[in-house]
């Protein structure tokens, strides 16, 4: 129903730990990108995904958990207690984790402000690869709230690895900077 055009995909990391950090507009973006990693990588990517959303109910608990492989995060949690835990366990295990940095769906192809989450894993895996990577589309082929979705041709556009700069505030900001140049080069999206 949704095809995607892929531009850098040699970029990919292929092993972990590694860290892929994209834009988020809808549901789709998480099975677009897993669909631009080669099969044989497959088992070693982990999405990370909203717990209170994925795992309220039994079959999208089982298709969260079982299909997609998920790293399910709690957006709510205890005082103390490290809301990443899965993430790192997921790094920890040598896996190639697709976060989504905004923390949430927003408007399709605009960005919202970076949650600081990612520069604490980067920070705590200095050795792992974050890879910048650009959905166009995903968010008009499924907008937050739709059902059903629209037949769209996406892109997907992975930029360079960038490594942990040895300050939150500088990766932040290089991390933003090197998305919004991917927008940039993003080609006008055309139907399917």
């Amino acid at each position: 129903m949704t095809g995607a055009d892929v531009v850098g995909r040699e970029r990919l990391p292929l092993t972990g730990p590694a860290i892929v950090a994209a834009n988020h507009n809808s549901h789709v973006d998480t099975l677009l990108l897993l669909s631009v990693f080669p099969p044989k990588a497959m088992s070693r990517v982990r999405p990370v995904a909203a717990a209170d959303y994925f795992l309220t109910n039994p079959v999208m608990s089982w298709f969260a958990t079982r299909l997609v492989g998920i790293a399910p995060v709690s957006r709510s949690v205890a005082r103390g207690e490290d809301v990443l835990a899965p993430a790192k366990a997921a790094l920890d295990a040598g896996e190639i984790l697709v976060i989504f940095p905004e923390g949430t769906r927003g408007s399709p192809d605009e960005m919202a402000p970076l949650k600081a989450g990612i520069a604490r894993l980067a920070e705590a895996y200095p050795q792992a690869p974050v890879t910048p990577v650009w959905i166009q589309g995903a968010g008009r082929v499924l907008p937050k709230g739709a059902v059903v979705p629209v037949p769209m041709n996406c892109c997907v556009l992975v930029g360079e690895p960038l490594a942990w700069t040895g300050d939150r505030a500088s990766f932040m900001a290089e991390l933003r900077a090197r998305l919004e140049a991917l927008k940039d080069q993003a080609p006008p999206l055309k139907w399917s």
